[in-house]
């Protein structure tokens, strides 16, 4: 098997031995150096950045030991090889404790030179490739997440891979799973790292005014415009656009987007002529996007536009021990912010905190260990301390509408609203006694006045789906099929 060709530096005070060097070295076609003193020796080893070092022991100014002490220290890795006359067990247990791989004596012949060499450069060459490799199974930190299980790793060489294209990248996931994270990430490892990286919710911002916030608006273009604005698109120039929730984009706005896509180019509103900016965008939603695209609510052409490079979020319940890896990190952060004692979690309470499905992802683990630091304080945390649902037994399932006519049956579960709302309004009527076995009677005709009203029980279904998946807005919005500025509205009408 051929060497490759590499970079070796000769520091050797004699040229006559240095000149010895080169020429056995020469034929294998490596690039070589000579250095004639230590200091000569840190500035190629520094600058040049060599594979290879083959070091003189006796230097003019000092040491070949302390040479090496010193590339260590500067974080040179070259493969060192310590050449000299003085050949001792001691030189050799002392030039080996001080990073040299292979100790050789003066005079050499060139099989000894060059095997030694060879075996040098290969010793590093897998040393490098096992660090690689163990960096790429071992990461549990990268940039913004927090995991080492094997989904989070194919996340991680996913973004690696696309970050320094400029392909769009098309984020999904459920609410809470860290898509702006992910976004930012491809950001940050792409070579627009330096630039603007702005995010924008699709999903948060009136429909009306969507356009002037990713393509800006000019002074009087409607009213309340005061002064021209720059949009996302013009504010990212250079850099990366995050449009998180982008399913939620009316289609008339999808139009306006998909020509900026393609061309680039985008109209403030109100401006009379057009702009050009370099952008990447990144897309993010909660949803199927081509069952979006199926059920009308998302354009197709945008679809192929922005869908290049799928990256797929798994939930927390897929992620194994990453759950309790950020919990300790979640409860180091909040026990220093509020001022409590907290070091980790007892046996039980992590128990607890791996079993549960954690529907609201990230986020909702996050909340819940805020939670705790807020309201308890100990040297551990302990599983009594948990919010209560983390240790119910089984969730409460959603209640279907036509599962009964009477929407507050016996048998339904309970519903909790949302804090600060008020709860739903029950059914006065008492309860019946349950009838005898030998002879059930026949249902009684039920009274008009024991109906709810369609919005009563649509109130109740929305608070339902709120509770089952821990108020998540977005989540109990996907459950329902509608989205979920409708449920915004409804619960600020709920409040007033």
């Amino acid at each position: 098997m051929a060497q490759a060709a590499a970079r070796v530096l000769i520091v050797e005070d004699t040229p006559t031995q240095a000149e010895v060097a080169r020429a056995l070295l020469r034929d294998l076609g490596h690039e070589i150096r000579l250095a004639e003193t230590g200091a000569d020796a840190l500035e190629q080893g520094l600058g040049w950045q060599p594979d290879a070092i083959l070091m003189d022991l006796e230097l003019p100014d000092f040491s070949g030991f302390e040479a090496m002490r010193r590339l260590r220290a500067a974080g040179v890795e070259a493969a060192i090889i310590v050449v000299t006359a003085h050949g001792s067990v001691n030189h050799a247990v002392e030039a080996m404790r001080e990073g040299a791989v292979d100790f050789i004596v003066k005079p050499f012949a060139k099989t000894r030179l060059t095997v030694t060499l060879q075996n040098a450069l290969e010793k590093r060459a897998l040393a490098s490739e096992l660090r690689a490799v163990k960096a790429q199974l071992n990461r549990d930190r990268f940039f913004g997440f927090i995991g080492a299980s094997p989904t989070m790793q194919a996340v991680y060489r996913t973004i690696e891979s696309v970050a320094a294209s400029k392909a769009n990248v098309f984020i999904t996931g459920e609410s809470g799973s860290g898509k702006e994270l992910a976004a930012d990430a491809v950001h940050r490892a792409s070579p627009r790292r330096a630039k603007p990286f702005i995010a924008l919710n699709c999903g948060a911002i009136p429909r009306d005014l969507l356009e002037s916030e990713i393509f800006g608006h000019v002074k009087g273009a409607f009213t309340g415009a005061t002064e021209t604005r720059p949009g996302a698109a013009r504010l990212a120039d250079g850099g990366t656009l995050f449009l998180d929730e982008i399913g939620d984009m009316p289609i008339d706005m999808q139009v306006k987007l998909l020509r900026f896509v393609q061309t680039g180019t985008f109209q403030p509103v109100g401006a009379s002529k057009a702009e050009k900016v370099d952008v990447r965008i990144v897309s993010a939603t909660n949803r199927d996007p081509w069952a979006e695209v199926e059920a009308g609510r998302f354009r197709e052409d945008l679809y192929y536009r922005l869908y290049v490079v799928p990256l797929e979020l798994p939930p927390l319940r897929d992620r194994g021990d990453d759950v309790l890896l950020i919990a300790r990190q979640f409860l180091g952060t909040f026990a220093r912010e509020e001022g409590k004692r907290f070091r980790g979690f007892t046996r039980e309470a992590e128990q607890a905190l791996a079993g549960y499905s954690w529907p609201g992802n990230v986020r909702q683990l996050q909340n819940a260990i805020r939670n705790i630091a807020v309201l308890h304080d100990g040297e551990r945390v302990e599983r009594a301390m948990l919010p209560p649902m983390l240790l119910r037994s089984s969730r409460v399932p959603t209640p279907a509408l036509s599962a009964s006519p009477d929407p507050i049956a016996a048998d339904a579960p309970p519903v909790m609203p949302e804090p600060g709302l008020a709860p739903a309004v029950l059914d006065s009527a008492a309860p019946q006694a349950a009838p005898s076995p030998e002879a059930p009677p026949e249902d009684p005709p039920r009274a008009p006045e024991a109906f709810l009203s369609l919005a009563e029980v649509e109130k109740r279904h929305i608070l339902a789906a709120l509770d089952a998946t821990g108020q998540d807005v977005p989540r109990a919005a996907a459950m329902l099929g509608v989205n979920p500025s409708t449920i915004y509205r409804k619960l600020q009408s709920w409040r007033e």
